[in-house]
Parts: structure tokens; C-alpha cells; sequence
């Protein structure tokens, strides 16, 4: 605390004295900061002279919390594999145990993704419209190893949900992994890929919880591997082909997710599969990814989601800086505006203004405090592990992930990422319902889920260069809180 004068002090005194008039709201406090701080505990605050009010109300309930998590990969799984035990201990446990961010909702690729080490599909005889030679055996070696031993680590457990990025080859007009259109007469035959894929998961031990019909069905500017849908074709499929399948099969409780791409996009495939009880039937909710754009989230257009159907999931699937990473443990970039993704390179010239050079760890804080408060139950990041450059993977676009590690030197960074996403995962569990608040400061983003367990976690964001001091209140009871510049904090209330 900085030195005040006598009189400076007794004003400061009496203003904290008044703010503090109701009972005391008993909490625990973790930051993380530009400063340093890595979900540190805080239990002693500067203060302003000047504090703003954060009113919970736990009687005003929203959605009920999913999960979050991070995108098991086989870029990820094969860095793993290259490390030593001792680190790869290290990272699973830090994902997975309770004692780390305790990820609850999963995500993985039903074949071949751009962050695979090369193009594979389980199904690679043309026309062999049974399967019969279907096989995930491409997994055994990295992929579904990383999957068992995060289940053996996870107490609780997680979720997974299952993305192919393409259908086989052969099912698609043009027979490439990258581009093209599913056609007709292979809608059967992909919706048994799907069946077979998951009884092949069962036999290794791992369940799928849900399903997305294709990643990004607007594709990706033919790069990598990928297969459009229009809002009708993947309605159609899911409708009579994927949901039929599943429910003959015994497999109905899978949740099918449509859509899986930006959300600046989502009216149209909402009104599409909800257009009426029969297109909507088979489906449990929408997927969606944030890479329209660096710094908006779309409130107006989860809303929409949300309001077209209220009682689906509402799940965000992917997100991600889809850049190189420029530095290796380097803190600070991440909490500079430096940041450029792909968007900034491709964009039309009308749009570019939707991706300015940004922050990554406000471009992540922003973002999931900005779904909660806007209908999103769930929220999951891309890649969990990278190398030193992004990757591997075969097409080269290279990402960030909360966790960069040097293979050929068993080596481990913990970006400022990872510490953001645990904010989240550690503190808000699967089961959660998030409640109304009113915040008198602006600046401040501010979200809260009352807990299954009675606790309520309240995770501020401050995004500016200042030292900020609010109330926060609950019914009666309230306390003086502190949070530096450029830092996020979970504030945990037991009740």
C-alpha cells in the first residue's frame, strides 16, 4: 500500500468504512497478472480511492455450465509422446487433476485434422459401403494413449466431443480430403462412419459424449482438410441419415452439435435446424468458433441461438490464436497487443477492421466471460500442446497453445493462457448456473456461476493500465476487493 498522510489516510479510512458497512463477505482470491502473479492467492489489496460495486443476484439464473477444456489432438499427442515422463506427467496432470484446471468438456478429430501429421481416413477403400475395413488403428499410437491416461488422471471425468474435418475421400465429388461436397448417394454410408467410429472408442475404453456433423462447414478457403455443408444438407444428413443411425444402433443419448464454425454466421443455421420439431428432433444444440473476428463475440447472434433454442446446448467448440508463436517463454507477449491472426492477412478490406492486433490473454478473458454472459454453457480451446513454432502439423498453419514445450530438449512453458483457461475450468464446474450481477464500472468484465456445491465463483477481468478497487456484494455481506492492472482474478465465495 502506498504511504498516505495522516489526513489522506483517515479520508481513505472512512470512505472504506462506509463502503463496508454490511456484514463481511467471507472469499478466496486468485489472480493472475502481467505482474507475474499465476493464480496466486490474494488475500491482502491496495485500494482506490474510488471503488465501483459488483451486486450479485444468485436468484436470476441463467445457463446451466457445461464444462471447459482444450482439444486432444494428434499434434498434441505426439509432442507428449516425444517428451519425458516426468514432463508429460507434468502437463496431463496440469490439465486434468484436481490440483490443475481440472478440464471437464473435451474435444478431438474423427480422422485426419490440420493438426495431424499427415491426411488419414479410417475408411480408405472407395465404395466399400459396409466398413469392412474401417479402423482407427492411425490413433493407437499417440491419440488415444493421450486420451486413456487424461481419463485415468481426471477424477470426475470429462466430456469429448467428436469433429470430423472431412468424410472419406471417396464419399466426396471432388476425392480429396481437402474441399468438396459429401455427395447423396454417400449419406448412409457416412452416417455409419460415425457409428463405427464410436463403437470403436467404446472397445478402447473411451466414450463420446457428442458429435458435430463436419468442422467448419463453410470450409476453410480450401487449405486443409475439410467438407462443405450448407444449413440444409447438414440438416438434411443429421435428420434422416445421422440421428436414425445412431437411434438404431442404441446410441441416441450422443449429443449432436450442429453447425461447428464462426458464430457471425449462426442465424442462418439456427433457423434451418430449428425450423420445426421433426429438423430439430436429433439435434441437442449448436457448435460454434470465435475466429470471425480478434475482439467481438457476437453477443446479438448468441442470443439469437439462444433464443431460437433455449433448451440446446449452446457450445463453443474451438477458439484459438491462429498465429506462430513469436517468442519462446516469453510472458509478455501474451499480455501485449501484438498478437495477429490469419484474419488480418485474408480478410476482405470491409472486414479487416474485425481483427485488429490484440492481447492474447484479454482476447481469451474477453471471450469467455462475454459467452457466459450470453447463453455459451461450454467452452473449449483448441490444441492443448504445441512446439516451438505451432505445431506440428502437416499444413503449417501454425497456432498457440496454453502449454509450448521443446521436444528435442524436454522442455515446458506454461503460458499466461493456460493460467486464463483455469480461471475458468478450475473454479466453474460442470453443473453450474450462471447468475445475474450488476457492475457499476464499465471496464471491468465481470461473469458468476453459483457452483452444485453452494460456492459461488465470480471471475473479474481488467483489461486496463489501472489499479482497480470494487465492492463486491451478496445479499447483506460484502467486501473491499483489489485487482491489479491487467489481470484476472476467480473470486470464490463458500456458502
Amino acid at each position: 500500500m502506498k504511504h498516505l498522510k495522516p489526513n489522506h489516510f483517515l479520508i481513505l479510512l472512512i470512505m472504506l468504512t462506509a463502503c463496508t458497512s454490511n456484514k463481511p463477505l467471507e472469499v478466496i482470491v486468485y489472480e493472475t497478472s502481467a505482474q507475474g502473479n499465476k493464480l496466486t492467492e490474494i488475500s491482502e489489496f491496495e485500494t482506490s480511492e474510488t471503488p465501483s460495486k459488483i451486486k450479485l443476484n444468485p436468484d436470476k439464473i441463467y445457463q446451466t455450465i457445461t464444462g471447459f477444456g482444450g482439444s486432444f489432438t494428434e499434434s498434441s499427442a505426439y509432442l507428449l509422446n516425444r517428451l519425458s515422463k516426468k514432463n508429460r506427467d507434468t502437463i496431463l496432470n496440469a490439465y486434468f487433476s484436481e490440483d490443475g484446471a481440472n478440464y471437464t468438456l473435451t474435444r478431438t478429430h474423427i480422422s485426419s485434422c490440420d493438426f495431424s501429421l499427415n491426411n488419414y481416413t479410417y475408411a480408405p477403400i472407395a465404395d466399400d459401403l459396409e466398413l469392412k475395413h474401417f479402423s482407427i488403428q492411425e490413433d493407437k499410437d499417440d491419440l488415444i494413449p493421450m486420451i486413456k491416461e487424461a481419463m485415468a488422471i481426471s477424477k470426475e471425468g470429462f466430456n469429448i466431443i467428436a469433429s470430423p474435418w472431412t468424410a472419406p475421400p471417396w464419399m466426396k465429388d471432388n476425392k480429396n480430403y481437402v474441399g468438396g461436397k459429401l455427395l447423396p448417394e454417400y449419406y448412409s454410408a457416412f452416417a455409419l462412419y460415425f457409428s463405427k467410429y464410436l463403437e470403436a472408442y467404446k472397445n478402447e475404453g473411451i466414450d463420446i459424449w457428442g458429435l458435430t456433423p463436419v468442422n467448419e462447414p463453410h470450409g476453410n478457403g480450401n487449405n486443409w482438410e475439410s467438407m462443405h455443408f450448407s444449413p440444409e444438407e447438414e440438416t438434411d444428413f443429421v435428420q434422416n441419415y445421422l440421428g436414425p443411425k445412431l437411434e438404431e444402433v442404441g446410441k441416441s443419448a450422443i449429443k449432436i452439435l450442429g453447425y461447428d464454425q464462426n458464430r457471425d454466421g449462426l442465424k442462418e443455421w439456427v433457423d434451418d435446424m430449428y425450423k420445426d420439431e421433426a429438423s430439430s428432433k436429433y439435434f441437442s444444440g449448436t457448435a460454434i468458433h470465435w475466429y470471425e473476428s480478434t475482439y467481438d463475440f457476437f453477443p446479438e447472434a448468441l442470443q439469437y441461438a439462444h433464443e431460437k433454442a433455449p433448451d440446446k446446448y449452446l457450445i463453443e467448440t474451438e477458439g484459438c490464436v491462429d498465429s506462430e508463436i513469436p517468442q519462446w517463454q516469453d510472458d509478455k507477449w501474451y499480455w501485449s497487443k501484438k498478437a495477429t491472426d490469419w484474419g488480418y492477412d485474408w480478410r476482405e478490406p470491409a472486414k479487416k477492421y474485425l481483427h485488429p492486433k490484440y492481447a492474447p490473454v484479454n482476447r481469451y478473458a474477453r471471450d469467455i466471460i462475454g459467452c457466459l454472459n450470453n447463453w455459451v454453457d461450454g467452452w473449449v480451446d483448441w490444441n492443448m500442446v504445441l512446439d516451438r513454432q505451432g505445431g506440428p502439423n502437416w499444413f503449417e498453419n501454425w497456432c498457440v497453445a496454453p502449454v509450448i514445450v521443446d521436444p528435442e530438449n524436454d522442455e515446458v512453458y506454461f503460458t499466461p493462457l493456460y493460467y486464463t483457461m483455469a480461471h475458468f475450468s478450475k473454479y466453474i464446474r460442470p453443473g453450474a448456473k450462471v447468475i445475474g450481477l450488476e457492475k457499476s464500472d464499465t471496464d471491468l468484465q465481470v461473469t458468476a456461476a453459483h457452483n452444485p456445491d453452494g460456492s459461488i465463483a465470480v471471475v473479474v477481468f481488467n483489461e486496463g493500465n489501472t489499479l482497480k478497487t470494487f465492492e463486491l456484494s451478496l445479499g447483506e455481506t460484502s467486501k473491499l476487493i483489489t485487482i491489479q492492472p491487467q489481470a484476472i482474478q476467480s473470486i470464490i465465495i463458500s456458502q
